[in-house]
């Protein structure tokens, strides 16, 4: 399910939403790299760590993944999922201290970390959708979803818009500063999955800017919608100068940032399932980590959904990436308290939840094993894994009392949330 869908799921599961699970884990430079050839990318690439070891780079961002129980009898979400927990504190550093940005979604959490700036820097401090004025008054919906330099995105798509500035606005009301730019001036392919707003989060506004208005990517759109969502939204590749990952001959674009500092021209991107999946897939359909080719639940073979970014789906695409020339990734890695692609939400220990971590597990466990086999470990690369929202669970009691979810699964007849009139609280300050 895309993201402007799933806007309008969330407010009916649970929302109240405090912390973030940040983890960073640095290579250590008393070892020796020993990273393949087919892994190694291009020597071009020079990230310049402090000792000079660092090749790689792999960032995961989680959708509401927990360090601390909701509930004290069931095991949180990261002790449910041993294989990344135990990575984590044999390697690196673990911070769970209680933080977010407001507002505390899924966007504006993302945004502000892969920028490093709230929202009122760069552009979206209120998520995931909001409403803005037209020049007579009336306002429409805006949703906070948009490619990088795509202008703001009404799902109602008007004839004339009449808001066409970025999406992604700094105060000053240029284009943000891209977060891929520092490494691909570098020298460094950057590989991205389904990360927010780094690549093509729909098929309205994003085709148009990106591929143009009259291309054959947007032909597509209108012919056939399913297989072009499939195509060219989720996935991408922003190439260092000159890079042949991303040559015209691979259906490589122009990566325009309009208003990067300094300057951004002579680079290109690919945007998209169908152009990526060649070059990191090159022996036939790209398959997740348990060996299914990646799909969406109609059939499309490509990009699944930003719902469908289970850790089998998102690692597998890292994995291919950091072993096929792209030595920097970025992915997404969909909710585990959903029953995706569609709900309802789960409560703590609810089977269905506790199931779903069980296959996270699964996946990291193959994903860390992959890497180990490629060379890519703790000697030669930087890993960070962290989480939006920090969502706490709203609803009644579990039953039976006592369940801890492993070995008596927990039922609820209550989910839901808790809202806020804010215009009545204010008004009463």
């Amino acid at each position: 399910m895309n993201r402007t869908k799933r806007l309008w799921r969330y407010p009916i599961t649970r929302l109240i939403t405090m912390a973030a699970v940040l983890v960073m884990l640095l290579g250590f430079a008393g070892y020796t790299s020993r990273t393949t050839t087919h892994a190694a990318g291009n020597n071009a690439c020079q990230l310049d760590s402090a000792q000079g070891n660092i090749k790689h780079v792999i960032y995961v961002q989680f959708d509401n993944v927990h360090f601390m129980r909701d509930n004290p009898h069931v095991p949180s979400d990261l002790e449910q999922m041993p294989n990344l927990l135990n990575f984590m504190t044999n390697n690196g550093v673990l911070l769970s201290n209680h933080h977010t940005p407001l507002i505390a979604h899924t966007a504006t959490d993302i945004l502000t970390s892969l920028t490093g700036v709230y929202g009122d820097r760069h552009g979206v401090p209120i998520s995931n959708s909001f409403r803005y004025f037209n020049p007579d008054g009336t306002s429409n919906t805006g949703v906070s979803f948009a490619y990088w330099t795509a202008p703001l995105f009404d799902p109602s798509s008007p004839p004339t818009p009449t808001d066409t500035k970025f999406n992604m606005l700094t105060a000053s009301g240029q284009n943000a500063p891209a977060p891929w730019v520092p490494y691909t001036r570098a020298g460094c392919n950057v590989g991205s999955v389904a990360t927010a707003n780094t690549i093509l989060e729909n098929t309205a506004i994003d085709i148009p800017t990106v591929f143009g208005p009259g291309s054959d990517q947007a032909l597509e759109v209108k012919n056939n919608p399913g297989q072009a969502f499939a195509d060219f939204v989720g996935i991408g590749i922003h190439c260092a100068q000159n890079n042949a990952i991303c040559s015209p001959s691979n259906t490589g674009k122009s990566d325009l940032l309009p208003d990067e500092p300094g300057g951004y021209t002579g680079f290109n991107g690919l945007f998209g399932h169908k152009y990526v999946a060649p070059i990191i897939s090159p022996n036939g359909p790209l398959k997740d980590l348990n060996g299914n080719v990646i799909q969406d639940p109609q059939g499309h073979v490509g990009f699944p959904g930003f719902d469908g970014m289970s850790a089998a789906v998102s690692l597998s695409y890292v994995a291919a990436m950091q072993e096929h020339g792209v030595p920097v990734t970025y992915s997404y890695i969909s909710d585990a308290h959903d029953a995706h692609p569609s709900g309802p939400a789960y409560g703590p220990g609810q089977a269905g939840y506790v199931q779903a971590l069980k296959s996270y597990d699964n996946a990291f466990g193959s994903f860390f094993k992959r890497l180990q086999s490629d060379g890519i470990n703790k000697s030669n690369s930087l890993f960070v894994f962290t989480a939006d929202e920090g969502d706490h669970f709203v609803g009644g009691q579990p039953s039976p009392a006592g369940c801890n979810g492993v070995t008596t699964p927990c039922t609820y007849s209550q989910i839901g949330e808790l809202n806020a009139n804010m215009a009545g609280l204010l008004a009463t300050e």
